[in-house]
């Protein structure tokens, strides 16, 4: 006689070919439960690819193949790091940290862009973002037809491409390779020279932040340290300073957007003044980042390196 548990995995969806213990073996194919994802969960990642990719007609053989020629293991892995589970996120970061960083160098082909493509793709994959009061995170995509490696390389790519429009709206990426200047640094005449309003804006919006923040802000942007060597002074888990990083620069940001249009800035004129290169305002980052000391103070305090 079936337990609940086994009826549940049955009637979850009407598709033809699934039973309890075909969830039961992938389930365990899968590594799933070390990560954290119970059965059902597990099985409903399933049926929701079967629904999208498997035709309502199809005969049990073709349900059985399908899921089976699934990446089982890397689908778990994903979808336990999107629900949140630590236990995943540790198995991520061992296995991808540097595999992210290799992909995002040979797409960026620059040291400082690559870092910065691979960074936000932490916090986008982490899930920062929220929808209905949950976490959206970017590997509740992936479906297991592919490697997980190809799907990262591939959604790295589409973020490099996307900045590049985003920064190059009237000119296509397409029409600037065939034309030679693909990356191409734009003409001195099309830099945007810095507004006094967006140094004083910059600067409060600066000078607001815990010394946690500005700690957080020097260590990676002006020291260059990475998320690991942050992540290990400070004792947390290296997406959380990833996570930190991303909702920190976004938050500035915002502040500084609604200290432009306080200033007298129109929208438009405000978003505009953000495309500032940072080097050319007139603000000692270096000394707003560690006013007073205290974010000395804090990184002497709070930050200890492991013994040993």
């Amino acid at each position: 006689m079936k337990n609940s548990s086994e009826t549940r995995l049955e009637t979850a969806a009407p598709v033809r070919g699934w039973s309890a213990g075909l969830a039961q073996d992938l389930y365990i194919r899968s590594g799933a439960e070390a990560l954290g994802l119970g059965l059902e969960e597990f099985a409903a990642i399933i049926l929701g690819i079967i629904a999208k990719f498997l035709p309502a007609e199809c005969n049990a053989n073709s349900v059985e193949k399908f899921c089976c020629e699934l990446r089982l293991q890397d689908l778990a892995l994903a979808h336990a790091c999107a629900a949140g589970h630590e236990r995943a996120w540790e198995a991520f970061m061992v296995r991808y940290r540097a595999k992210l960083y290799n992909m995002a160098s040979a797409i960026a082909r620059e040291s400082s862009a690559a870092r910065e493509l691979a960074d936000g793709l932490y916090a986008e994959l982490y899930g920062t973002a929220l929808k209905n009061e949950k976490r959206v995170s970017k590997l509740s995509s992936y479906n297991g037809r592919g490697s997980l490696d190809g799907w990262l390389r591939t959604v790295l790519a589409q973020e490099f491409v996307n900045r590049y429009r985003k920064q190059r709206r009237l000119v296509s990426l397409e029409e600037e390779t065939e034309a030679g200047q693909q990356f191409a640094s734009p003409p001195p005449e099309a830099q945007i020279s810095a507004d006094s309003r967006m140094e004083i804006a910059t600067d409060e919006a600066l000078a607001g932040l815990s010394p946690e923040d500005r700690f957080l802000l020097a260590a990676y942007y002006l020291d260059q340290r990475t998320l690991a060597e942050i992540a290990l002074a400070l004792k947390l888990h290296e997406s959380t300073i990833s996570r930190k990083l991303h909702k920190l620069t976004k938050t500035l940001r915002k502040q500084v957007l609604a200290g432009l249009k306080k200033s007298g800035m129109s929208r438009r004129q405000a978003e505009e003044a953000l495309r500032v290169d940072v080097r050319d305002l007139k603000v000692d980052l270096r000394k707003r980042l560690t006013q007073e000391g205290d974010a000395a103070a804090f990184h002497k305090h709070k930050v200890q390196e492991p013994a040993g």
